[in-house]
């Protein structure tokens, strides 16, 4: 688009400019957007690999990323490649799955991680059906509670988490701002060790950042029996 000196963004001159290149019969499998390999390389990898871990690692990808997994799956479903080998492989040979849980995976276990809390104390829980500043609405004996969940698992003198949100920009690159204490109860926070916080906004009213060691009076508990021991590891 840019070397036909039209807009990038504009989807009408991308239907265009595709209708056109249908119609002309041109090959674009070396386009890959934002992907780091190829349709012809999706093939080859496909033909000798046996197992998504295989060919994930063939394509340079993580192989444990469910993420990668569906971006690849569906792109070799629009491509007709048949894929239902790679499912099958590892079925019914009664091999019990591999589980290791891992803090990589906080930022996804975390809101979870709260509902279950807030149950084991007795207050029930429930997401917002659209999108809205808080992840949790508690039932709490002083009525609902908006509870925004937090995760970090980055330290230098100890935990540190962001505790702000990006206003909108084109790419969310915009600088972190603070909460609003009106529009938020508590921040529920889980550190990389699993410690769990229970912090009211208005505590930290107005921050963007904070180190965890300074709030220690509102620790709530902490999960880390989710973890595997070293001897259950080993």
């Amino acid at each position: 688009m840019r070397e036909l000196g039209l807009c990038v963004t504009s989807a009408g001159s991308i239907r265009i400019v595709k209708r056109r290149v249908a119609l002309l019969g041109l090959d674009t499998s070396h386009f890959t957007g934002q992907r780091r390999w190829s349709d012809a390389q999706l093939r080859r990898a496909l033909a000798h690999s046996y197992s998504w871990s295989e060919l994930l690692t063939e394509l340079g990808l993580s192989h444990d990323s469910a993420d990668d997994r569906t971006r690849v799956k569906a792109h070799a479903i629009r491509l007709g490649l048949d894929v239902a080998r790679l499912d099958s492989v590892g079925k019914g040979t009664g091999t019990r799955p591999e589980f290791k849980p891992d803090v990589k995976h906080l930022r996804e276990a975390g809101t979870a991680i709260a509902a279950m809390w807030f149950l084991l104390c007795g207050y029930n829980t429930s997401l917002p059906v659209e999108p809205a500043i808080y992840d949790l609405l508690v039932a709490m004996p002083g009525g609902i509670k908006r509870v925004q969940v937090k995760t970090t698992t980055f330290k230098q003198t100890g935990w540190t988490v962001q505790v702000g949100r990006r206003s909108y920009s084109v790419g969310n690159r915009g600088p972190r701002v603070p909460y609003d204490p009106d529009q938020l109860d508590f921040f529920f926070i889980l550190d990389g060790d699993l410690t769990m916080y229970l912090i009211p906004s208005r505590v930290i009213a107005g921050r963007v950042g904070i180190l965890l060691h300074n709030y220690s009076e509102f620790i709530v508990g902490n999960a880390a029996s989710f973890m595997p021991t070293a001897s259950s590891a080993a």
